[in-house]
């Protein structure tokens, strides 16, 4: 084939390659005896956009068939939604694979996320984020990669259920972590994450649909029921000690609305006005949702089947030291003490047949939040004991704005009437 022949033969090719795969006014030239691949965006005859990169392949006929190959690879990566550039590295294998470069940016993260902006622990850092962005450094670091952060979200969360909560903090962990890479660490763009996330985070089959927030109790006495099954007078001393223990903690999380991470920052303090004592809790949360701080909580006590209040007469027992607890007490060890009980099995199971709820531990912190509502106590009075935002709590128990809302506006109503 003659040198004409051979050159109009490979831009040929990758004309038609272009119409292929929609790609029009992709091409390539010779420039200075290197092969140089070119694509313009046009309006009618005027050209709109222009990109040019320089492919490694001398403008000979020995090198077209590679040079052709690799100008394929890189219309596929385009197709993908990369830019000339940016699918000429990735064919390349000059895209930002290599594990040491992603572990690097890991710490980085790490750091940014402990110590700026809403900054959080270590220990949520480790527990929330670690784990989905260790796994994609280690999917980084194989042989081949993907491309596109989109694979790459897909790759590190298709284990766990569509719509579950796992899921769902896995890919915003992803997306955090990958956008920290482009904006503070100069990873190329084509790695920004999508800013919609639900095509990652999936749609729940209807088989598997189940409301994975904690929902609240149906009733004060449904609460009262479950904690008489619990086995503080089993002949096994050893399980007799956990579930008192557990007991009282559970108390403390109905009566106060507590975190189970609270119960650990309780204390007891005198008011020398009012001369009475009263609950504080000492707890500091950070989070993406704003921070919690120290606070004093008021208790809302639960009403038996008759009627009367339960007198657990927690903050007297806690003054004198009258009322054990778990060792050490966190939402992940109340869970695993309660799944392990049959009646907790039994309930659970109840509410989600008949109720569609899916009872946690954390259950009795938004029963106790229903009960405010229930109770007219506002939705401020309640975010002040409870130790989060207005914003949250409405985000969180919707009914609680609406409630406010009609109790304000039948408040207005009354008034006008006296």
């Amino acid at each position: 084939m003659s040198k004409q022949d051979w050159s109009k033969h490979f831009q040929k090719q990758v004309r038609t390659l272009a119409k292929e795969v929609g790609l029009e006014g992709l091409t390539v030239i010779n420039n200075g005896g290197r092969v140089q691949i070119k694509i313009r965006k046009s309006e009618g005859k005027k050209v709109i956009s222009q990109e040019t990169v320089m492919l490694p392949f001398t403008w000979t006929e020995q090198s077209s068939g590679d040079a052709y190959t690799r100008v394929r690879n890189i219309a596929r990566f385009m197709k993908d939604g990369h830019n000339l550039k940016a699918s000429a590295n990735i064919a390349q294998k000059k895209a930002p694979k290599k594990g040491k470069d992603w572990r690097k940016i890991l710490k980085s993260f790490k750091d940014q996320k402990i110590n700026f902006g809403t900054a959080i622990s270590e220990a949520t850092f480790n527990k929330q984020y670690l784990p989905p962005c260790e796994m994609v450094v280690e999917v980084m670091r194989k042989n081949d990669p993907p491309t596109n952060p989109r694979d790459l979200i897909d790759i590190c969360v298709k284990d766990w259920k569509p719509e579950s909560v796992t899921r769902k903090h896995r890919t915003r962990a992803i997306k955090q972590f990958l956008d920290h890479a482009v904006l503070r660490e100069g990873i190329a763009d084509i790695w920004t994450p999508p800013s919609d996330l639900k095509q990652h985070i999936g749609k729940a089959k209807p088989k598997d649909i189940v409301n994975q927030k904690a929902a609240a109790f149906e009733s004060d006495q449904q609460i009262l029921d479950f904690l008489e099954t619990l086995p503080t007078d089993s002949p096994y001393q050893k399980d007799a000690k956990a579930a008192t223990n557990w007991f009282n903690c559970f108390c403390l999380m109905a009566e106060l609305g507590l975190r189970p991470i609270e119960v650990n920052y309780l204390q007891v303090r005198f008011n020398p006005i009012e001369k009475i004592h009263y609950w504080h809790c000492t707890y500091r949360k950070k989070g993406g949702n704003g921070a919690t701080e120290p606070r004093d909580i008021e208790p809302l006590p639960l009403i038996d089947r008759e009627g009367k209040e339960v007198k657990w007469n927690l903050i007297e027992r806690f003054r004198g030291n009258l009322l054990p607890l778990p060792e050490r007490v966190t939402g992940e060890a109340a869970g695993t003490y309660l799944k392990r009980r049959q009646s907790w099995k039994d309930l659970k199971e109840v509410m989600i047949k008949t109720q569609g709820a899916n009872i946690t531990c954390y259950s009795f912190r938004h029963y106790y939040a229903l009960r405010c509502h229930v109770k007219i106590i506002d939705s401020g009075s309640a975010c002040e004991s409870m130790g989060h935002s207005l914003e949250s709590h409405h985000r969180n128990y919707p009914y609680s704005s609406k409630g406010t809302t009609h109790n304000a506006f039948k408040a207005a109503r009354e008034r006008a009437l006296k």
